[in-house]
């Protein structure tokens, strides 16, 4: 009888949402996210072929690129089953613990990512305010060391995350936000306290993320203050050119990442749409541009892609 008038169900499975009313076209915008997914994982693992077998282009800056192309190919493999799954099979359920290890690897991931345009953004700064001293602070061990640390960082500030979820039982309505798993959408459906979820959440996003695009605006004051201070507009305007790329690859990451992480945590009024757009934007996009940026912006590199394909 109590388990009868007992209102709360602990869900075993979360329900992955799509574009809400536009189902019957599903089977269509699977496309160009498939094309999306095939640039994605070629360009980057063009990319890091290229850097790892090009003894020439065993420098920081590409050694950087490489683990940047490693982590966007991870990224697009831990969220194309789920959203693929969805628009091209109608394959809505997935169990908590798969919901927890894909939130893990996409979370993990983005941190990493964001700690890897860090040290790029440093390497830019070295090499532009103090070349002189650029070979002997910024050597390849030195900027793979450091790659490597921030890797362990992302790992180990995200890992407490899915053991904090398996604590409690899920017994809302299970229906997700994104055709994939968020820390911040799955916690919504717990029905105990997530204080300790949200507050621990929001801590990591602002340590990392949050303190990560703080330092990258701040190298990029001092960067344009050195470069201000050159006499040859001609001088400038290259110092500046070698800065493009990286740019565009801020731009295209935090844009979205912070938009998406306003919005689920303080913009409840706000549009689904734009959620679901951002959501998509923001995996999608930057594992996308990042290869073609890179590659028309790096004489150097975008020589040597031409000659593998040549050849």
């Amino acid at each position: 009888m109590s388990a009868a008038n007992d209102t709360k169900v602990n869900y075993e499975v979360f329900l992955l949402t799509g574009i809400p009313g536009q189902e019957h076209i599903h089977i269509w915008i699977s496309i160009p996210m498939c094309l999306m997914y095939v640039i994605s994982i070629v360009g980057n693992s063009v990319i890091f072929f290229i850097i790892t077998t090009d003894p020439s282009l065993h420098e920081p800056m590409y050694i950087l690129l490489s683990m940047l192309s490693v982590t966007d190919i991870c990224l697009s493999i831990s969220t194309m089953p789920t959203i693929l799954g969805l628009y091209l099979f109608n394959s809505r359920e997935i169990s908590l613990n798969a919901c927890f290890a894909q939130l893990f690897f996409i979370h993990s991931l983005s941190l990493i990512e964001s700690s890897m345009l860090l040290l790029m953004a440093f390497d830019r700064f070295v090499a532009i305010c103090i070349p002189l001293r650029y070979a002997s602070i910024l050597t390849p061990p030195r900027a793979a060391k450091m790659g490597l640390m921030f890797v362990l960082r992302s790992v180990a500030l995200v890992f407490p995350v899915p053991l904090l979820l398996k604590r409690h039982q899920f017994c809302r309505a299970n229906i997700l936000s994104h055709s994939y798993c968020l820390h911040q959408d799955a916690m919504k459906m717990a029905c105990s306290d997530i204080t300790v979820n949200s507050v621990y959440g929001l801590s990591v996003k602002l340590l990392t993320v949050g303190l990560d695009s703080l330092l990258i605006f701040l190298t990029y004051v001092m960067i344009l203050k050195t470069v201000l201070s050159i006499a040859s507009p001609t001088g400038s305007l290259k110092a500046l050119n070698t800065c493009v790329s990286h740019l565009c690859a801020v731009l295209l990451f935090y844009t979205p990442e912070i938009g998406l992480s306003v919005i689920h945590r303080f913009g409840n009024s706000s549009s689904h749409m734009l959620q679901i757009l951002l959501s998509y934007v923001y995996l999608m996009v930057p594992p996308l541009m990042n290869p073609v940026v890179y590659s028309v912006k790096s004489t150097h590199l975008r020589a040597r892609i031409v000659r593998v394909f040549i050849k």
